[in-house]
C-alpha cells in the first residue's frame, strides 16, 4: 500500500509507542531509531516517506571542506529530496560531528521536507531551530560533518539508530522519537494502529474509574466482552 494522504492522516493519529506494540505482534523488534529524540518539546507527531542518506567514518582525503562541492555531497541530495519525504540520516551515532546546519535546514524546509531523523546530530542550533524544521536527533555539536564522518550517498539502505531503513519505508516521529514501518506492513499497521489506540484509551478510562490491571491489561476474556460492548454503543 502507497502511503496517501489518507494514511498519513491516519497514522498522525497513532503514536509511536503503538507502532512499535503492533509490529512487536507481527514478529518486528527492532523499529525504533536509538539517539533520535525531538530537537525541540513539544514538536507535532509527523508522517512520511523515508529518503536516505548514508555517512561512514571520516577518512582524511574524503572528508574535507571542498567535499561540500562534490556531486556526491549533502548539497546535492537535498537537491534531490521530494516534497513531504522525511530525510533518515545514518551517522553512526557520531555525535562530536554535526551532519546538518541552519543552512541545509533552511533549504530542506524550502524544498517543503516533512522532517529530519538522524543517529547523529546537528550543529549551528540555533539557526536549525530558526529554520522551524522538525529534528529528531542526538543533540548538536560545534564541528562539522567532515570533522568525523564522510558522506557517500543516497537513496539506499541504510542503518540507523540500529535500525534497517530503505528508502520509502515509511517514518513516523513524535515525542517518543522515530520508528519505522516497512512497506509490507503499512497495510497491517493502518488496519491495527487505529483499534490499538482506541483498546488503550478506554482501558485507561476504566483505570481512572478505579479498575484494577489484572484481567484489564491485558484484557481477559470478561473485560473483551465489555470493550466489544462499548464500541457496539459507539
Amino acid at each position: 500500500m502507497s502511503l496517501t494522504p489518507q494514511a498519513i492522516a491516519t497514522l498522525s493519529h497513532v503514536s509511536t509507542a503503538t507502532i512499535t506494540t503492533v509490529l512487536l505482534k507481527k514478529g518486528l523488534r527492532n523499529v525504533w531509531l536509538r539517539g533520535s529524540r525531538p530537537l525541540l518539546p513539544g514538536q507535532k507527531r509527523l508522517v512520511g516517506p523515508a529518503f536516505t542518506l548514508r555517512f561512514v567514518p571520516a577518512r582524511e582525503d574524503l572528508a574535507t571542506p571542498e567535499s561540500w562541492s562534490s556531486p556526491i555531497s549533502t548539497r546535492t541530495a537535498i537537491e534531490a529530496m521530494p516534497e513531504g519525504c522525511i530525510a533518515v540520516v545514518d551517522a553512526m551515532g557520531i555525535t562530536d560531528a554535526g551532519i546538518f546546519g541552519d543552512i541545509l535546514c533552511a533549504r530542506m524546509v524550502k524544498r517543503k521536507v516533512t522532517a529530519l531523523v538522524t543517529d547523529g546530530v546537528v550543529r549551528d542550533l540555533e539557526g536549525v531551530l530558526g529554520t522551524n524544521l522538525p529534528v529528531w536527533c542526538a543533540g548538536q555539536a560545534a564541528p562539522p560533518s567532515v570533522a568525523g564522518l564522510t558522506f557517500v550517498g543516497w537513496g539506499e539502505a541504510i542503518g540507523c539508530g540500529g535500525v534497517a531503513v530503505f528508502p520509502n519505508d515509511v517514518i513516523v516521529a513524535d515525542q517518543d522519537g522515530a520508528v519505522v514501518i516497512p512497506q509490507a506492513f503499512l497495510d497491517h499497521v493502518l488496519a491495527e494502529g487505529p483499534e490499538q489506540e482506541r483498546m488503550e484509551a478506554w482501558i485507561v478510562n476504566e483505570v481512572n474509574n478505579g479498575a484494577s490491571l489484572p484481567g484489564l491489561y491485558p484484557m481477559n476474556a470478561d473485560t473483551k466482552a465489555r470493550y466489544a460492548a462499548s464500541k457496539s454503543k459507539g
